[in-house]
């Protein structure tokens, strides 16, 4: 919806902070017992093997198709945007003259253009996408877990002293649901390129960090007097496991280490980019490096334009200058952050993921611009601009064990509609599942109405997108 998403509690980041450690009594989901089963077996199975990581670039707002990875340059001016294609290393795939770096590296990395699902508004989209559910409703968070807090819950280690899902300036619109607060991410917001950057909860640095983990302890203290009232499903044994993880993060020299980017040499750090989206690129392989295997990052704020996300409707900005404000440091961002991973070996373990919740019509709009600012004309000058389009997604893949120099998938002359290799939000989710070594087929959780809910419904991994043994 035009203008419907602020730079602050839409799409700037994860908002309000909170504290590592969080209270979740009677929130916990019961794993059915023969997706039980099956996962101790297959934990079991896999116990000897390196588990697999996921990074995934958000876009809040969602990014144009047709200006990024899926250029029209045969369709009429109504709409094709002013910036050429230009070829990349991969036959067939030409990508945006914006993204000069993206070209001269696609062998690292595959483009799916063909993504497909029905959430129109930016909640909708974000949570068919993250959770396969069809979301029709307009709401700030969901009422099934994203794949991302499933796996949260799936792996949960209590002997960690480092989180195993982290938010650097996270997703919007997703969340545990019934799984509980405890399987939220880790939350990492700010500007990352600031000078005197640190993470909050991290380590006992001044003596305000030492009485909060003492107001921590004695709270536990409180609880444990409570557990025998309201431990009924073994909630309060499961809170000592979060509240002991807990204590360790805050403790950890570990941790501080896998957060602190002043410990990367100044080289290092230019290459990714002096700037939020960079800096935030470089945490994420960091803590990738440190064992961290969720971790999601949002490229919003300033560098995005006046509105501070991708939703270049033409009311928030002038679709075209937006696109070539924020295009250098997302290029840069980006491929370094590709490169950096096949360099040190990581491209098995790690499967990086650049999408937002869709792409942008192909038809340009012309409206009066809202407001002055960044990539935005005075209030009242009509600009252009491009509106949400589910119809059509470009997703970009990298590492993993996929093949790179790929492109799969494709949409009509205009980028209107997908063409060939139509793919649904299941069949995205079954690939990084697949990715992350597991089996979705019969796990279910248990809803906040006593009813079991599976975990994807259908679909199949995308072939051209699974590691290649």
């Amino acid at each position: 919806m035009p203008g419907s998403m602020s730079p602050v509690s839409d799409c700037g980041g994860p908002g309000k902070r909170r504290e590592f450690l969080q209270i979740g009594l009677g929130s916990f989901a019961g794993l059915t017992l023969p997706g039980l089963l099956r996962l101790r077996v297959e934990a079991a199975k896999s116990a000897s093997t390196e588990r697999k990581a996921v990074i995934l670039i958000w876009l809040p707002g969602g990014a144009s198709h047709l200006e990024t990875f899926d250029p029209k340059p045969l369709a009429s001016s109504s709409f094709r945007g002013p910036y050429s294609p230009i070829p990349t290393k991969t036959p067939g795939l030409d990508v945006s003259e914006l993204l000069p770096n993206h070209a001269r590296m696609s062998d690292k990395f595959a483009i799916l253009r063909s993504l497909v699902h029905t959430g129109f508004c930016h909640q909708q989209g974000t949570q068919q996408l993250l959770t396969g559910h069809p979301v029709r409703m307009l709401k700030q968070k969901p009422d099934n877990p994203d794949i991302l807090a499933i796996t949260n819950s799936l792996r949960f280690d209590p002997s960690r002293s480092i989180p195993n899902y982290v938010g650097v300036n996270g997703v919007s619109y997703i969340g545990p649901a019934y799984l509980g607060p405890v399987y939220e991410p880790f939350r990492v917001g700010g500007n990352l390129n600031q000078p005197k950057f640190q993470v909050p909860n991290i380590g006992l640095s001044d003596p305000k960090k030492a009485d909060r983990l003492q107001q921590r302890i004695q709270l536990r203290q409180s609880l444990d007097r409570l557990s025998r009232e309201v431990d009924r499903l073994g909630n309060m044994r499961a809170f000592d496991s979060f509240e002991s993880q807990a204590l360790d993060m805050l403790t950890s020299p570990r941790a501080r280490e896998a957060f602190d980017l002043g410990r990367e040499n100044a080289q290092v750090r230019d290459r990714y980019g002096r700037n939020s989206w960079g800096q935030q690129c470089l945490m994420a392989r960091r803590l990738v490096e440190s064992g961290v295997e969720l971790i999601t990052t949002s490229f919003s704020g300033s560098l995005c334009g006046r509105v501070g996300n991708w939703d270049d409707h033409a009311v928030n900005h002038h679709v075209f200058d937006a696109m070539k404000h924020r295009a250098p440091i997302f290029d840069t961002a980006v491929t370094a952050l590709i490169e950096d991973l096949h360099e040190r070996g990581l491209d098995k373990k790690v499967l990086l993921i650049v999408t937002g919740e869709f792409g942008r019509t192909p038809r340009i709009s012309y409206v009066a611009s809202s407001g002055k600012g960044t990539a935005s004309a005075a209030k009242g000058v009509v600009q252009p601009g491009r509106d949400h389009w589910p119809r059509a997604t470009s997703i970009l893949f990298s590492g993993g064990g996929i093949p790179g120099g790929q492109v799969v998938g494709g949409t009509d002359v205009r980028g209107e509609d997908v063409v060939d290799r139509r793919v649904g939000r299941q069949d995205f989710l079954r690939t990084v599942y697949q990715h992350l070594g597991i089996d979705p087929v019969g796990i279910e959780f248990t809803n906040f109405a006593g009813r079991p809910v599976p975990i994807v419904s259908g679909g199949d991994p995308i072939a051209e997108l699974t590691a290649q043994s």
